[in-house]
């Protein structure tokens, strides 16, 4: 019998799998995945990506043919997917387990579990699918909210807190619930913890007229300006500590880096460390949510909305063409389909009642 998700009113079991078993019983071959990318990003109309009309014909290659442009669409094509040589089966339980784990998934995992021919392939998958974790236009956080900073990177030499060198320096933004405990939250990298830097923060991630609790750094009442409603906490010779005087920011800066150096080793490059922050926020913000799949189909609700990403693009320092790789000790080759046979779609047939 299917459950309702009371937050969202779809349906587990029918609008998205409930578990592991369900993803590989709806999802036997590549044409039942394009079927559901197509219901996920077409519920309404075929709309081509082109010129945004709506298409006419279904071609016998499983393409749109679009009146007004005459492009044939693909329902992969503009998506995180465009192009893809990489099975669909493959796709979706890469997209289940970085979604569905408690704490995720790394590449090297990833790499071992599905049989990715490279570490490169799944470590550019994983980049794409952390993209889709960003929804165009969210919400931005409301009421009471903590702001403050922190420093991402290993144990160094040299000064502390801002400032310091060979660290990145992340703003942090948490929604405060009352009586307690905390809703969303927000993080960036900053360049410094200027005014400038700091108001761009907020007025991206914070909704005005929301009440903002600081500590004294002198950034922030200008950053602050009439926009918001400031409360700051001078921590300085309060005689408690800054975790008692904002719980929620230093909650989610202990989580964030204990996931860094549990999950992912530590091992993330600076250039490469927003992706692992929104890949964060993404399964903080939904972690009281009651089904697993569900997060899965929001994971794809994006990945359809989300612009091509190549390999190139997400490769901060790319082998210069002059110095010759060397050669893998085996011919690589990618990940083997996960196509099996029955055919079960719940969510169309849901649409024919």
């Amino acid at each position: 019998m299917a459950k309702y998700d009371q937050s969202s009113k779809l349906r587990a079991g029918v609008d998205y799998p409930t578990n592991y078993a369900d993803l590989r019983a709806w999802f036997p071959d590549d044409k039942a995945c394009l079927d559901y990318l197509e219901w996920l990003r077409w519920s309404d109309c075929i709309v081509c990506p082109a010129c945004q009309d709506e298409c006419s014909w279904r071609m016998n290659d499983g393409r749109y043919w679009c009146k007004n442009c005459s492009k044939r669409v693909s329902v992969t094509a503009e998506t995180i997917f465009h192009r893809t040589r990489t099975p669909l089966t493959i796709w979706f339980s890469a997209a289940w387990h970085i979604a569905s784990a408690k704490n995720g998934v790394s590449a090297k995992t990833l790499h071992r579990l599905l049989g990715f021919g490279s570490y490169q392939t799944a470590w550019t998958m994983l980049h794409r699918l952390r993209a889709a974790m960003v929804r165009p236009g969210r919400d931005r956080l409301s009421g009471v909210v903590e702001v403050d900073e922190t420093l991402v990177g290993g144990a160094k030499h040299g000064k502390r807190g801002r400032g310091a060198e060979g660290k990145t320096l992340v703003a942090i933004a948490v929604e405060i619930q009352e009586p307690k405990g905390f809703g969303r939250c927000r993080l960036r990298i900053i360049p410094n913890a200027e005014s400038s830097s700091l108001q761009d923060f907020l007025h991206d991630f914070v909704e005005p007229q929301s009440t903002i609790i600081t500590d004294g750094w002198r950034s922030y009442p200008k950053a602050v300006a009439n926009r918001y409603r400031h409360q700051p906490r001078v921590i300085k010779d309060s005689g408690e500590g800054a975790h008692a005087a904002l719980p929620g920011v230093h909650r989610v800066s202990s989580l964030v880096k204990r996931w860094l150096l549990g999950t992912h080793q530590g091992a993330v490059e600076e250039d490469h460390l927003q992706g692992y922050l929104d890949e964060f926020a993404f399964r903080f913000n939904r972690r009281k949510s009651e089904f697993r799949g569900l997060l899965f189909r929001r994971l794809l609700e994006n990945a359809v909305n989300v612009a091509p990403i190549t390999y190139r693009s997400l490769v901060v320092n790319p082998i210069p063409k002059k110095v010759k790789p060397i050669p893998p000790s085996k011919k690589r080759s990618g990940p083997a389909s996960l196509e099996s046979t029955g055919v079960f779609r719940p969510w169309r047939q849901k649409s024919q009642h």
